[in-house]
């Protein structure tokens, strides 16, 4: 039976008038009939810099995760997400939005909008994702427990990997091109790492900056003859315009390599890469155990813990390249 929120006092029972006073003079919100609506569900705010197969499968993983646990968007969870579609500027105005909704917790998917989010509260927990450097990016202090508000999930590329797989596939490359936004914190530490690990491996770095996705035909386009093969990291800003290096590379042969799984999917050679859905299940994982009453603070910053390799064959021939018979039978996933 639904109540209205005027009776004659003489007709209300105690017990009545408690439930009506609760329904009518809280601040809770009411459905159409005017009863109180549930609020004691929980309510997690996901914020993406971009929308790209990588970030995506992070989503997907954190949210099948949560449901798995109990948590079911528009049932046991109340669930918000939200693309910045690759600019910083949307990405504050998000985080912004978020802290003023006050969620129960706030999760950031990939650096720009890590930093977005930290930026913009220091009470509401916060749990990111796909973050190349956390400590670079000033979300914590440290890998581990913090004590704050802020943990997460890393995804450092096993940069050292990346270039082997690169002599192995392609030996006589001596100059690698890179293309990446120094604008993402990410891509600058992971820049650094390249750096250490092609003079380990005796590589010579040619670089290529963009600062949007409109600018990567023409970067990728800015190597040609001046590189033996193309990496591309885990910039957001790359990966979100992938198929035109790929491009490039198809009508060069000039081979390209990638720091994600996804990105071979899509046309690049190789990888030794995350699956990007098992680092959102372990986000979700991780966001269960603050639900429960965990704090951000007391849980170290954990790192993406299954490495696979991913070869394209059809991208190899495109490419001019012939993958070795030992890497194709030792691949985790092969796409023709």
């Amino acid at each position: 039976m639904k109540y209205p929120c005027f009776f004659p006092k003489t007709l209300v029972l105690p017990a009545l008038l408690s439930a009506t006073l609760l329904g009518c003079g809280s601040n809770q919100e009411l459905d159409e009939y005017g009863d109180p609506t549930a609020t004691d569900v929980p309510y997690v705010a996901v914020t993406q810099i971009v929308e790209h197969p990588a970030l995506d499968a992070v989503r997907d993983g954190l949210k099948d995760k949560l449901k798995e646990e109990g948590y079911e968007a528009d049932s046991s969870l109340k669930w918000e997400w939200e693309s910045a579609q690759g600019q910083a500027a949307n990405a504050a105005q998000i985080a912004q939005k978020f802290v003023g909704d006050a969620p129960d917790l706030i999760v950031a998917i990939a650096t720009p909008s890590a930093q977005a989010v930290v930026g913009s509260t220091d009470t509401i927990p916060v749990v990111f994702s796909a973050v190349t450097d956390p400590v670079g990016a000033e979300l914590v202090p440290s890998l581990e427990a913090s004590g704050g508000t802020v943990t997460g999930v890393s995804d450092l590329s096993p940069i050292d990997e990346h270039l082997a797989l690169v002599a192995d596939i392609v030996p006589d490359a001596k100059t690698v091109g890179v293309i990446y936004n120094a604008g993402e914190s990410n891509s600058v530490s992971l820049l650094a790492l390249l750096k250490t690990e092609a003079e380990a491996q005796g590589f010579t770095l040619q670089e290529a900056t963009v600062s949007s996705s409109a600018d990567v035909a023409t970067a990728a386009k800015s190597l040609v003859g001046k590189v033996d093969v193309i990496y591309v990291p885990t910039d957001n800003t790359v990966v979100s315009a992938l198929e035109a290096v790929i491009q490039v590379g198809n009508e060069n042969k000039l081979p390209v390599f990638a720091g994600d799984t996804d990105s071979v999917e899509r046309g690049a050679i190789a990888t030794a890469s995350f699956d990007y859905y098992e680092v959102g299940r372990q986000t979700g994982a991780m966001v269960v155990r603050i639900l429960g009453g965990e704090k951000p603070g007391d849980i170290p910053v954990e790192l993406a813990n299954t490495v696979d390799l991913a070869i394209n064959l059809k991208a190899a021939a495109a490419m001019g390249v012939t993958i070795p018979d030992a890497i194709q039978s030792s691949a985790d996933q092969v796409f023709e």
